[in-house]
């Protein structure tokens, strides 16, 4: 998937001028300013029950969440990776993402162990909102932000080698087992 920023059209007439007049926009985003960029990248979407917007993929779910009020709230998209791995492979898994957010600013990424012991991938970027933002900023960082987590999917299936993994699942080469996944289809799901 890539997005072009520059293909994202304004949002002419929702936000308050600059009060500086340089002719940019600043915003307080919220929930249906965010649902307006997901339609015009073509990515579905839908409200959870704890009342975030998430986009569904086959591997992963992105998170668009509001946290915290006033001059302290926070704009996170938050990546869940579903694939599992197990406790003892943690160490690679760090080595692994130590080495991406080495190499990138986002999404910065991280494990979560559950209780029935499998450990999962988290990927995060956030943004300071209230006081304002420039709404050009907060689209192209958004942008930015998901096509970040589609690369970091990718780039830790041809890491680890899950790709190959797959393929044996699917009938193809020899592989050495692992974990159960796959980055097929590059847009969300339905859901």
């Amino acid at each position: 998937m890539s997005i072009d920023p520059s293909s994202i059209p304004n949002f002419g007439g929702q936000p308050d001028p600059d009060p500086a007049g340089n002719g940019s926009s600043v915003v307080i985003p919220d929930q249906n300013l965010v649902k307006q960029l997901l339609d015009q990248m073509e990515l579905k979407h839908l409200v959870d029950e704890e009342g975030d917007l998430v986009a569904p993929w086959e591997e992963f779910r992105t998170y668009f969440m509001f946290r915290g009020e006033g001059e302290q709230q926070v704009f996170a998209v938050r990546t869940f990776y579903d694939r599992p791995f197990s406790v003892d492979d943690k160490p690679q898994l760090h080595e692994v993402i130590d080495d991406w957010n080495r190499r990138t600013l986002w999404p910065k990424v991280y494990t979560h162990t559950h209780d029935d012991g499998s450990v999962r991938l988290i990927g995060e970027a956030q943004l300071l909102i209230g006081l304002g933002v420039g709404l050009e900023h907060f689209v192209s960082s958004t942008v930015s932000w998901v096509r970040a987590c589609i690369e970091f999917d990718k780039w830790v299936v041809d890491t680890l080698g899950l790709a190959k993994d797959a393929d044996d699942v699917n009938g193809g080469g020899e592989g050495d087992g692992g974990a159960d996944g796959s980055s097929e289809g590059e847009g969300p799901t339905e859901g």
